[in-house]
């Protein structure tokens, strides 16, 4: 089997799409967290697969590359501030920010230590993220426009992972409203 790099750049490129949409859907709750606890719940618990994927793929070039695999090589690495700076930031923050979800969600906790970590976290990988996509953005475009080997193979690891997340996130549901109904009893409101 042949190395197709233009395509692991525009599998990469299909979940960065994915993540810039729903990631929008799951900032626009923030503006009235508590009566939306439970979609920021079931949305980040959505975006697991597709952060997956995309650190997946972003991994699987970087160890081509370094690796000395010819097609990786040719492509170059990214730019070394990204490389060294920025991706080491919004990784770790990510994996902050999405472990300390999981865990809130897991232990119905709406308040304390945890909660101030993924909050911090959260300002942390917004920053760094935010970054990223703008370095990131044309090549991005010029990714998803472009023909190589492959395409139906990707658009099913797409799909197949939207399908994850929405698997991931309705099983959790359950969790996300006992979380809902926790924030209303803490802030006064009847929980119904």
């Amino acid at each position: 089997m042949r190395a197709n790099p233009g395509g692991n750049e525009q599998l990469t490129a299909f979940a960065g799409i994915l993540l810039i949409v729903f990631l929008a859907v799951e900032g626009a709750t923030l503006l009235n967290l508590r009566a939306l606890l439970s979609v920021h719940s079931f949305v980040g618990m959505f975006l697991l697969p597709i952060v997956a994927l995309k650190m997946g793929s972003t991994g699987w070039r970087m160890a081509r590359y370094y690796l000395g695999k010819d097609e990786y090589v040719r492509r170059g690495p990214p730019a070394w501030p990204l490389r060294v700076f920025v991706a080491p930031v919004v990784v770790a923050s990510t994996l902050v920010l999405f472990g300390t979800g999981i865990y809130l969600l897991a232990t119905h906790e709406v308040q304390g230590t945890a909660v101030g970590l993924h909050k911090a976290s959260f300002v942390v990988w917004l920053l760094s993220t935010s970054v990223h996509v703008l370095a990131r953005l044309l090549r991005t475009r010029d990714a998803l426009r472009a023909r190589y080997p492959g395409l139906v193979l990707r658009l099913g690891v797409v799909a197949v992972t939207v399908a994850a997340g929405a698997a991931v996130a309705t099983v959790t549901l359950p969790g996300a409203d006992h979380l809902q109904d926790r924030m209303s009893v803490r802030v006064g409101v009847d929980g119904g």
